[in-house]
């Protein structure tokens, strides 16, 4: 599930699954993500929402969404998921070429975030979260920083790479410049060619000496 040009949700897409209860009904759960986005359009706080208050805008009992979720946090991270586009997969033709990869999908992910005003206010109201916080690091952010150390130790593998060279830090080498124009510099331009001036920027300081 995604959100749709004009700030709606794209209908269509899987969600998340949860792995309880009985088999989930698609549109269901699309109802409860939906009446979730209406009511933090109308200005409700993720703080002060209750499953009360989202069972009753999606028009469902509370039952059927403790069926699906463990709690508001499980909840709400399936609200986030449904605002971001599917992870690109790395082609695997090369370190370079999947580091692009990973790259453009943050790019666009940051598009997403400064063309909509709803996402931008519920990423700052998730700081005021810590479960939310952790709940959303565990399963989308992370997942996507093990596969930017699987590529780097591909390329070491492969010898693309130094081997003296900790992945961890790399990492950050490539992701870091751009989260900074998507978090701290807002103004600064995410153009199509950003993830390839970052990639091949970093990897001068990390291939081999010749």
């Amino acid at each position: 599930m995604r959100v749709a040009g004009d700030g709606g949700i794209a209908k269509g897409a899987p969600l998340a699954r949860s792995g309880r209860g009985r088999p989930r009904s698609e549109a269901v759960e699309q109802a409860i993500i939906e009446g979730v986005v209406r009511l933090l359009e109308e200005g409700v706080s993720l703080s002060e929402l209750s499953i009360e208050r989202i069972a009753r805008t999606a028009g469902v009992g509370k039952a059927t969404i403790y069926r699906r979720w463990d709690g508001k946090e499980a909840l709400f991270v399936d609200v986030l998921r449904a605002f971001e586009e599917p992870d690109p997969v790395p082609p695997g033709t090369s370190m370079r070429d999947d580091l692009v990869c990973v790259l453009e999908g943050l790019r666009r992910r940051g598009l997403t975030i400064r063309s909509s005003a709803l996402l931008h206010n519920v990423f700052a109201q998730m700081k005021t979260l810590p479960k939310l916080a952790e709940a959303y690091q565990e399963t989308v952010v992370a997942p996507r920083r093990r596969v930017i150390l699987d590529v780097l130790r591909r390329g070491i593998a492969d010898g693309e790479l130094r081997p003296d060279i900790d992945v961890e830090t790399a990492n950050d080498l490539f992701v870091g410049p751009m989260l900074l124009r998507t978090i701290l510099r807002q103004g600064a331009p995410l153009d199509d060619g950003l993830p390839e001036r970052i990639v091949d920027t970093v990897l001068e300081g990390l291939r081999p000496a010749k």
